[in-house]
């Protein structure tokens, strides 16, 4: 707007308004460069463009008209001011800053012609220089007090991460130890009734291996006899599920498999899926009192079920102990980790139905 004003017909000698032309355009460019960077050069040579404008259009023997020297309070309290927004973060800055707002004062109150010691567009330029410095003085003083916070905030993230991704590795390897090892410990404190001996050797080789892989910390999968985990991202469940059927087969339960097998499943998901179907195979086995149990597996669109039935004693639900760890942990919490869902059925005498659901 000054520009524009000292740029009317008369107001302002064409010489002077020529000499101001090329600092106004400097003033233009360093306003935009402001916000492109973090040099103090743009900055400082915005402040000196600002002073030379209200020097030239004072110069002795350069007529122009008063009224139009009231377009040179915009440029003082808001052009030049606003280069204090990012000159307050050091004690030069803010020395250089205090210079240029006296020397601004001082040039604005001679530019106002009137008797008075303070006009009132040097009390607009003073309040535009003060509110410019205030705003740029919380800025370098809550950004990095904000940056802190934000790195804190991240590492404390990345802390609840690393506590979380432990926890489930810590419970991961808890669910594999209850499924396998404390089952074949289970199976020696009975002396292993009902089992061959040579079952009992291949099944507490299996636990050996999966205890160092615990203690290695590698990845911990359960044992197959002739089918290993493909090292794709989908796996077909019919080859799988062999080896749940050889190892129930060989601890004295006989299971009746229905229903497909022939389908994928992610293998995150079928861990899990596998993992829940075979400790409620063992809890059948453990808790029944029966050695014959059905597998139902179907599946459609969207989702794999497998329903395990017994006809064995039952129990009553309201009865469980919720500290066990067997199907709370190992079924239904397994089940959920991977967006599935377990339902348990039973009562005293009637058998016990488990349905585990896992979407494909």
């Amino acid at each position: 707007m000054a520009l524009v004003c000292l740029g009317l017909v008369g107001a302002l000698h064409w010489a002077a308004f020529l000499a101001a032309l090329p600092l106004f355009a400097l003033l233009a460019v360093s306003q935009i460069r402001l916000g492109g960077g973090t040099s103090r050069l743009w900055p400082y040579l915005g402040l000196a463009a600002g002073l030379g404008i209200l020097v030239v259009v004072q110069l002795p023997g350069v007529p122009a008209d008063p009224a139009l020297r009231y377009a040179l309070v915009p440029l003082a309290a808001a052009a030049m001011a606003s280069f204090a927004i990012v000159l307050t973060a050091t004690w030069g800055d803010i020395g250089l800053l205090a210079v240029a707002f006296i020397a601004t004062t001082i040039l604005t109150e001679l530019a106002i012609p009137g008797p008075r010691l303070v006009s009132a567009q040097g009390v607009t330029v003073v309040t535009g220089w003060v509110l410019a410095t205030l705003f740029g003085r919380l800025l370098a003083t809550s950004l990095p007090r904000a940056a802190r916070r934000i790195h804190s905030i991240g590492r404390a993230h990345r802390a609840e991460r690393q506590a979380s991704e432990i926890e489930a590795q810590r419970r991961q390897g808890a669910r594999l130890l209850h499924d396998t090892v404390l089952a074949t410990l289970t199976l020696l404190a009975h002396s292993g009734v009902g089992v061959a001996t040579a079952t009992l050797q291949q099944q507490a080789a299996e636990d050996a291996r999966l205890l160092r892989q615990l203690r290695l910390g590698g990845p911990v999968v359960p044992s197959s006899d002739e089918h290993p985990p493909e090292p794709v991202e989908e796996t077909r469940l019919g080859t799988t599920l062999e080896s749940v059927k050889q190892r129930f087969g060989r601890m004295g339960l006989e299971v009746s498999w229905h229903g497909t097998g022939q389908v994928l499943l992610p293998s995150e998901v079928l861990d899990a899926f596998l993992l829940a179907l075979a400790e409620c195979l063992e809890n059948v086995r453990r808790h029944s009192g029966v050695t014959e149990a059905h597998v139902t597996i179907t599946d459609d669109a969207t989702s794999v079920r497998a329903m395990v039935t017994d006809a064995g004693v039952g129990f009553d639900l309201k009865n469980v102990d919720e500290a066990r760890l067997g199907f709370k942990d190992s079924v239904v919490a397994r089940i959920q980790d991977v967006g599935g869902k377990a339902r348990l059925f039973s009562s005293p005498g009637a058998g016990t139905t488990v349905v585990i659901e896992v979407p494909k």
